[in-house]
């Protein structure tokens, strides 16, 4: 795909090259450090020695005069792991991250910089860990303010065949941790998201001190509020964690820090609750430990004014009193805070520490809940969506990590439909899976019953909220719960094979749909800066990042339908892979269809195209394919044998390249579709009449759990109703064996395609980048412009 060695011939057979994607600037890297020479020693020795064309390369390129190299014959090696950290930038720049390489020969590991030019290839999982390249060029960059430091860095690479093998595997046991190549960062981050701690600097558990506390020497959080401004020292706490916030990420280019993380808690005694927070190098010494219930002896700690905007959790007793005006503040140094976790057991009554209570709800009450109520919930999972993400700002790289899922308890006949963010429990998010017991604290209620009255409520996780899996509740104060006892005691009258014929994991998932109309879904925002240019749609996808999710807006004129059967979609995409998008430049040239015209009617049994689009579809200037569904696209049925393929499938790619014996040979297409017979491919004529675009709606439906996809929701818009309607009834027909009853494209689609026909109409589509170079684009929503107030009168 990509690659810095434009002509250039050797004697290897090519692979594709790597491309990033957008541009970047060039970039130079640095040589190998000592303890880089170490490492590869070490890796070189736990894998047998023998010749290492890596170290081939390395002394070729330290060997020339521009301190860079193409290698007559490019080595083929595997990315072992693909790590990421804070790139040095000036100040009013947007945050970048550059990434460091580790590859494996067979012989040796070594680890490299990527050239910045090339971070589009791991932005867009192109690289990464298990892949098989070719290096076609690197160079050696010194570090000119240290002595005997320098690295290798990747300029060039090409794809090769094959994927990682166990040599590739991850660094002998007892390494230490290793820090950055490049600049002065003492860490990497995770490499999808900056709220999960990452690598072996964050300790996983810290045993409990055992110490005597001496009650006689303690203050508490009341007087503390009434006399810190009088005090210098504080004499010690004893207080217990009653919630527990997400870790938060603030470094940037030109702060040097080594460590800069803040998490915040919520500490409680007989007195009352006060804000906590970690600091810095303390986060990951101490994250992992303290947990909600944990009891903290705390001295030469500091007490600062609270932070003004910062959230707050709700608190499981309303009658608590809480001291918002100060926080108390844990730091390395300055003074170096002190800090003993006690043992439950050591626990005495007399010592007055509040119980954590929680605020848990079943299914059958969530609907009088008022929207942003804080509750706790627990539930059997019956779907689970794919991991992705969302860009917290325009044009940056940083973004949010998400997922959806269902969740059932009995009280209802619907789930509770839950938006996880990810909670800085990467171990948990990454391994939620149907027919886990799942638990989330402090959820918030999101409905908006004023303006859309049929909207289906979901709960979204707020910064303190918690997730919790089974293997994971042993010895959480939430068991004690009522109704978590309830839960459990309904779980027991269910049958499980029953209840695992109605789950499902990853695929599209469109919600929450968007409003019943287009002013709601612009909310306060102006018309004009929620339209997208129907040609700008081929940037919007290129700039998309991996796994992010993306909702946009775009006139046209709904002028072909088709449906596409999944049989049909595979015999167009052969291999399993259902489609391949094409990537369309903007020469004037416009493309033609991998699809037979309909008949001169305008209409066959499966497709449908009107008048104008007869007349303009072979003059346009540019004709966009990207109604092609992927397996990554489409929901499956669980299969509990095969259950950790399925999570590695819907969760992002691995940092780090897992070995070959906790792999398997299963297919994801081979995985039985949790819904339908096919997908329609909706093509959308700008309403210039110069550019189009296809685009797929898949209609979602599945027969064993009908509430997994809610219908109803999309009542309000004629055309995509009637699509996602017929193929319902298509699904029940093929059950009982009357499949000819029903036709792809029926009456009644047509019908409402005909009321559409040249009609300026407003298409919201959802499109998402699943790595390399497939992108799914779905149509979500259809608005009439002749809705009141979407246009203004002439």
């Amino acid at each position: 795909m990509t690659a810095g060695t434009r002509g250039r011939r050797h004697r290897q057979c090519p692979g594709p090259r790597l491309s990033p994607g957008s541009g970047g600037q060039d970039a130079v890297m640095q040589d190998p450090t000592p303890e880089l020479a170490e490492e590869s020693q070490a890796a070189a020795s736990a894998e047998g020695g023998g010749a290492s064309c890596l170290q081939r390369v390395f002394e070729e390129v330290q060997g020339s005069s521009q301190l860079s190299a193409a290698p007559a014959e490019p080595p083929a090696v595997t990315v072992v792991a693909v790590e990421r950290y804070l790139a040095q930038a000036p100040p009013a720049a947007p945050h970048q991250y550059w990434y460091d390489v580790t590859l494996a020969d067979g012989a040796r590991r070594h680890r490299c910089h990527l050239a910045p030019r090339l971070n589009g290839l791991v932005q867009r999982a192109r690289l990464r860990a298990g892949t098989r390249l070719r290096l076609t060029r690197c160079s050696y960059r010194y570090d000119e303010k240290r002595l005997n430091r320098g690295f290798l860095c990747l300029e060039g690479l090409e794809r090769a065949g094959g994927t990682g093998t166990a040599a590739a595997g991850t660094l002998p046991d007892g390494h230490r941790p290793l820090q950055p190549l490049r600049g002065d960062n003492r860490h990497y981050l995770p490499l999808w998201n900056n709220e999960d701690p990452y690598g072996d600097v964050w300790v996983p558990d810290r045993p409990p001190a055992q110490v005597d506390v001496d009650v006689s020497k303690l203050t508490n959080l009341g007087h503390l509020e009434m006399t810190w401004r009088s005090r210098v020292h504080f004499h010690p706490l004893l207080v217990r964690i009653l919630h527990k916030s997400r870790l938060r990420y603030y470094g940037k280019p030109e702060k040097k820090m080594d460590m800069p993380y803040q998490a915040y808690f919520e500490v409680a005694d007989g007195s009352g609750m006060m804000s906590m927070v970690l600091w810095n190098s303390l986060c990951p010494e101490w994250y992992h430990s303290m947990k909600v219930g944990t009891v903290l002896l705390l001295d030469k700690y500091t007490i600062k004014t609270s932070y003004p905007f910062k959230t707050h959790p709700t608190p499981g007793d309303s009658q608590m009193k809480r001291f918002a005006t100060i926080e108390i503040s844990l730091n390395v140094r300055d003074p170096p805070t002190e800090i003993n976790i006690i043992p439950e057991e050591m626990v005495k009554p007399e010592w007055g520490l509040p119980e954590v209570k929680y605020r848990f709800i079943t299914r059958s009450e969530l609907d009088d809940l008022p929207n942003n109520h804080s509750c706790d919930v627990i539930g059997l999972v019956t779907f689970v969506g794919r991991a992705e993400r969302a860009r917290k700002r325009e044009h940056s790289e940083d973004f949010w990590l998400y997922r959806w899922a269902h969740a059932i308890d009995g009280t209802s006949d619907q789930p509770f439909i839950l938006e996880l963010f990810a909670t800085s429990q990467p171990d948990v998010f990454e391994h939620i899976h149907p027919m886990t017991y799942l638990v989330c604290t402090q959820m918030r209620v999101i409905q908006d019953l004023t303006e859309n009255p049929s909207r289906t409520v979901y709960l979204t996780t707020s910064n303190e909220s918690q997730i919790f899996i089974t293997g994971w509740h042993k010895g959480q104060p939430y068991t004690k719960d009522a109704k978590v006892k309830n839960f459990i005691q309904w779980t027991k009258s269910q049958s499980e094979a029953d209840q695992i014929k109605k789950t499902v994991i990853g695929g599209y998932y469109p919600f929450p749909r968007p409003p019943d109309s287009f002013l709601k879904y612009c909310k306060n925002n102006e018309v004009e800066s929620i339209l997208k240019p129907i040609g700008e749609i081929g940037k919007e996808i290129e700039d998309l990042h991996y796994r992010e999710h993306k909702r946009i807006a775009v006139q046209g004129i709904i002028s072909a339908i088709r449906y596409i059967s999944c049989r049909d979609a595979a015999e167009e995409a052969p291999g399993g892979e259902l489609v391949q998008v094409q990537r369309v430049r903007d020469n004037g040239i416009a493309l033609k269809h991998d699809i037979p015209e309909t008949e001169e009617t305008g209409r066959t049994c499966d497709s449908w195209q009107s008048d104008l689009w007869a007349q303009v579809k072979d003059k346009l200037m540019n004709y966009f394919h990207h109604s092609k569904i992927f397996p990554e696209s489409i929901p499956c049925k669980f299969d509990y044998v095969h259950k950790d393929l399925l999570m590695q499938q819907y969760n992002l790619h691995a940092a780090v390249h897992q070995p070959t014996e906790a792999r398997t040979d299963k297919n994801i297409s081979e995985f039985k579709s949790a819904n339908g017979l096919g997908y329609y491919e909706v093509t959308v004529l700008g309403i210039n009449h110069d550019i189009a675009i296809d685009v797929a709606f898949l209609p979602l439906f599945c027969p064993d759990n009908p509430h997994l996809f809610q219908l109803e929701d999309i009542q309000n818009d004629t055309l995509l109703s009637c699509m996602s309607c017929i193929t319902a009834r298509q699904q029940k027909a093929t059950s009982s064996g009357r499949l000819r009853d029903t036709f792809p494209l029926s009456d009644e689609i047509v019908k409402a395609a005909k009321e559409l026909d040249g009609k300026h109409i407003i298409c919201i589509l959802d499109i998402c980048h699943l790595g390399d170079d497939k992108v799914e684009v779905f149509l979500s929503k259809i608005y009439k412009t002749v809705e009141p107030g979407v246009l203004d009168p002439v």
